[in-house]
């Protein structure tokens, strides 16, 4: 299969070259790489031209945007960069963070998934992060949850999903659009992907709002946003969290925020997250 990667990098220097080698080094090479340097006042540039050199299937691309280290919006924006200089001979289109190391067999592994169900959309594999010399499993999200840095779509997936929102939360919107069209995404856990800087380290208070935002624009209502932002904030061990969410939440209700999706996909989503909310507290019966 013909792996197409794009990966935004903000000053990444001090990571973006592991990330690269570890795809180098893949018992499956990916066809293409584009590193999007999105205004990045270090030496990204530098390292990943060099790279270039002995490798040709990577490239760089330079994007001028603000200096703020946001999620959403800014990240899919350095994306789309990427993905335009691209053609579309690809059978996986994939965003991946500039701060991971990936394992040998990983795309070798993610293409067996591929073929070996034709309506598997997405496949991963876990983040694990470094504690105290350990590599521990980076328990943000469930387990099933395929995170942000670590997105693979079929062609066929991506296409009928509209490609990824330039908002907060299009790392789970993706999920759901796919559920919505019929599409399957699993995660593989003997895929350990070594990430190299925590998740949001170095997000501002703005960017926090941001997540309950993105909770209001797919339409999930108040009630499954409530639940979601005390969820979050519990995974993140951080409390305070959750009054930034619902504040987000509230303040883009009151300012009649556009939605991400339309209706009907927002009466799938939410009967979907019932779903499984109803499921686990059937499970702890």
């Amino acid at each position: 299969m013909r792996f197409y990667i794009v990966i935004p990098a903000h000053n990444e220097a001090n990571f973006i070259g592991t990330t690269l080698q570890s795809l180098i080094n893949q018992t499956l090479p990916p066809t293409k790489v584009v590193v999007v340097d999105d205004h990045s006042s270090d030496e990204t540039a530098f390292i990943v031209t060099d790279l270039s050199k002995h490798h040709p299937w990577i490239s760089l691309v330079t994007n001028t945007s603000s200096e703020k280290h946001l999620p959403g919006g800014k990240i899919i924006t350095a994306f789309y960069k990427g993905y335009e200089v691209l053609d579309a001979e690809y059978d996986v289109i994939c965003k991946y963070d500039a701060d991971v190391i990936f394992p040998e067999n990983y795309l070798e592994t993610l293409a067996r998934h591929y073929q070996k169900n034709p309506r598997l959309g997405m496949v991963s594999g876990h983040c694990y992060i470094e504690k105290n010399g350990q590599w521990t499993l980076e328990n943000l999200t469930s387990k099933d949850h395929i995170r942000g840095g670590l997105k693979a779509y079929r062609k066929d997936c991506f296409s009928e999903i509209g490609g990824l929102k330039k908002a907060m939360g299009w790392d789970t919107l993706d999920e759901l659009l796919a559920l919505y069209y019929g599409w399957e995404f699993e995660t593989d856990a003997t895929l350990h992907v070594k990430h190299l800087k925590p998740t949001g380290a170095n997000y501002n208070k703005s960017a926090k709002h941001l997540q309950g935002t993105a909770l209001y624009k797919m339409r999930y209502g108040f009630v499954l946003a409530f639940l979601s932002a005390l969820k979050l904030a519990f995974k993140k061990r951080r409390i305070t969290l959750f009054w930034d969410y619902i504040t987000g939440y509230l303040k883009a209700s009151k300012q009649n925020e556009p939605f991400l999706i339309n209706e009907d996909q927002g009466v799938f989503i939410r009967a979907y997250r019932w779903k499984n909310i109803k499921g686990k507290f059937r499970r702890l019966r």
